[in-house]
Order: structure tokens, then C-alpha cells, then sequence
């Protein structure tokens, strides 16, 4: 009897053994990003043992790199069914909840993952994701910092906590935090151009200048960098630059309608009103919805003595957004500039009503 136990346990050491070594394979496979063959090597073994939480969890974990987001979880479920503490599942089971955009549920799971193993740097780092996305960004700017701390660091957490902090206000907190993250890797066009962002808004051109230079020796084909990089020159006074970099992002993207607006701004800039006009045609034929575009088209007309193509616009912008006092007001500067007071009186009164000081004194002046 004792011998037929011994064979017995030689040959469930065996099976374990030869399940281990197809988990170790299975995970090579997953770190090789080949999702498919590790979700087949790892059927074979939940085939085999039902039970087997590692290799449901890891089997979610090729689901999800498959972007099969319910399979994953339905796998994750599984194994949490076998194990409910099964900290590293409620982790995985998150992330794909955050990839069917239910970042609530997947809050949820974080937590569980966290209260199972408090040292649980991801899970902080993935909640983190998750309260940003619902724009709880104290809870993110927590978060990141608590995965900082357990370490160990790299250029995303530090990255991902410059972001909140920089939608937070606090911009030069995040210049650090980029800083750190660019010291980690250089190679990250995308850290070089964010920084640069949060140099712009805190008023250090030159340096954001610099660093949507060094973004774009990386990745030139971004027409993102090229306009924020426009953006910087412009805020500088130097037109042709931001000229330069603004026809370069249209040239690599032609259906984003604000490049328009801004290029037709720099023309405008540059006193070059029949290009700005066209800049602007364009921007409304992609975006009709969007009054700015009226208005700044209608300065131009104005500089051409184009009156009734400005009012045109203008009444255009009105349209879209009736509640806007400037509106009236420079609709009423061009009615003035056309001799029709009586009209002029009228949008320069509207526009007092709607909370423009300015004219108020034109009230004085011209509606007597």
C-alpha cells in the first residue's frame, strides 16, 4: 500500500512540475507580447487542472493583450472564485475594466488589490489611471505619489503625477516630475513635449521652445508638437515661425480645424488678411458650429472694408452664441464704421446688457 502511495506522489510532483515549466513558458510568451500562443499553452492547462489560478490569471492576462476584455475578466473571476484575495487577479481584472471604460468598477477592484497587499505599487499606479479618468485628481495626485514611493520609480509614475499636477495648476511641481521622467528616459518624445507645455504656462518660452525642439528631432511627424510649438513662437511675437509651424502641422494633418484658426490668427498677425480670410474659410468648412471663427473671419473683413461680409459674420457668430457681449460690440464698431447708427445703438445696448463696460461710453458717445 505505502508503494502505490509513492508512485502516487511521483506522479503528482511530476504533473506539477511539468505544469510549472508550462507556466514559465507561457509567461516568456506573454512578455514576448505573443497573446496567442499563451492563451493556447495556458488552455492546455486549465484543461487539465480547472483550478489552476495562476494560469487563469495569466490566461486573462493574454485575453486582455488580445483585447478580449470580457474573456479576461472572465478568467480573472474564475480564478478569484478560487482565491478572493488573489491580489494580483483583482489588479489584472481592474485594468480590464478600465479598458471597457468602467473605471468606477475597476476603482473597486483596486481598492481589493491594495487591502490584500499593501505594497501593491501597480495597483496604486492603474487606481491612479482610473480616478483620473473620472477627474478625481486629488485621489490621482495620491495615488502616483504612493506609487512613487513604494518604488521602485520609473519614468511613468513620474510622468502620470506631472500630469495631475499640471491639470492641478501646479506647474512647475510637474516641470520636476517631467524632469525626473525625461532623466530616466530621454528617448520619449511625448515627455519632452508635455514638459514643454508646462514651461509655456509658466511663462518660460525659450525653454519650451527648446523642449518642443527636442520632441520633434524624435518625432517629427506629430502635428500636435509642430502647433504647440507654433504656440510658443507666437506668444513670442516671431509670426514666421509660428507661420512655419503651423502650415507644417496642416501639412501633416489638414482636417483639425482650430490649426486653421490659429494660422489664420498669425496671418492676421502678419497683416496678411486675404490668407487669414482663408484660413478661417477653411476652418469653418470643417467646423460650422464654432463662433470664434466667424469673429476672427470678421476682423479680417474688417481690415479689407469688407462691412457687410464682417456683419455677416458676425450675426453668423451671434447665432451660434447669442450670450456673448463682445460679439455685439464689434458688430457695432463696423455698423459705426458704415454710418448706420440707429443699428449700432441697438448691439451697442445689447451689449451693455449683457455686461460689456465698453459699450457703455460708446452709448454716450454715438446714441444720442
Amino acid at each position: 500500500m505505502k508503494y502505490f502511495a509513492f508512485i502516487f506522489l511521483i506522479f503528482v510532483a511530476s504533473v506539477s512540475s511539468a505544469q510549472d515549466a508550462q507556466l514559465e513558458s507561457a509567461k516568456k510568451k506573454l512578455q514576448a507580447n505573443d497573446f496567442k500562443g499563451a492563451k493556447a499553452d495556458l488552455t492546455k492547462i486549465i484543461d487539465s487542472n480547472p483550478k489552476n489560478k495562476l494560469a487563469l490569471n495569466l490566461r486573462g492576462q493574454a485575453r486582455l493583450g488580445l483585447e478580449d476584455f470580457y474573456g479576461a475578466i472572465g478568467d480573472y473571476n474564475a480564478a478569484l472564485d478560487i482565491d478572493s484575495t488573489f491580489a494580483d487577479a483583482l489588479n489584472n481584472r481592474g485594468e480590464a475594466k478600465m479598458a471597457l471604460e468602467d473605471d468606477e468598477a475597476a476603482i473597486l477592484d483596486f481598492d481589493k488589490a491594495i487591502k490584500f497587499n499593501a505594497k501593491f505599487a501597480e495597483a496604486y499606479s492603474n487606481r491612479g489611471l482610473a480616478k483620473y479618468n473620472i477627474e478625481d485628481l486629488q485621489g490621482a495626485y495620491f495615488d502616483f505619489s504612493k506609487a512613487l514611493e513604494l518604488g521602485p520609480a520609473d519614468s511613468d509614475k513620474y510622468f502620470n503625477r506631472g500630469v495631475v499636477k499640471a491639470e492641478l495648476g501646479e506647474f512647475i511641481s510637474a516641470i520636476d516630475d517631467y524632469t525626473k521622467a525625461i532623466e530616466m528616459d530621454k528617448t520619449d518624445a511625448g515627455l519632452y513635449n508635455y514638459r514643454g507645455v508646462a514651461y509655456y504656462n509658466t511663462g518660460n518660452l525659450d525653454l519650451a521652445i527648446a523642449d518642443y525642439n527636442e520632441a520633434l528631432k524624435l518625432d517629427p511627424k506629430d502635428p500636435l508638437k509642430f502647433e504647440n510649438r507654433a504656440l510658443a513662437k507666437n506668444a513670442k511675437q516671431d509670426f514666421k515661425g509660428a507661420l512655419d509651424d503651423y502650415s507644417k502641422a496642416i501639412e501633416l494633418n489638414a482636417t483639425e480645424p482650430e490649426t486653421f484658426n490659429l494660422r489664420g490668427v498669425v496671418k492676421y498677425n502678419l497683416e496678411d488678411h486675404d490668407g487669414a480670410i482663408a484660413d478661417y474659410t477653411k476652418a469653418i468648412e470643417l467646423d460650422d458650429t464654432n463662433p470664434v471663427y466667424y469673429d476672427n473671419r470678421a476682423l479680417s473683413k474688417t481690415e479689407k472694408e469688407d462691412y457687410a461680409g464682417a456683419i455677416e459674420d458676425y450675426s453668423s457668430s451671434i447665432e451660434l452664441y447669442p450670450s456673448d457681449p463682445e460679439t455685439y460690440f464689434q458688430r457695432a464698431l463696423v455698423k459705426i464704421s458704415m454710418n448706420n447708427k440707429y443699428d449700432a445703438c441697438l448691439d451697442f445696448k445689447r451689449a451693455e446688457e449683457l455686461g460689456s463696460t465698453e459699450a457703455k461710453a460708446l452709448i454716450k458717445k454715438n446714441c444720442k
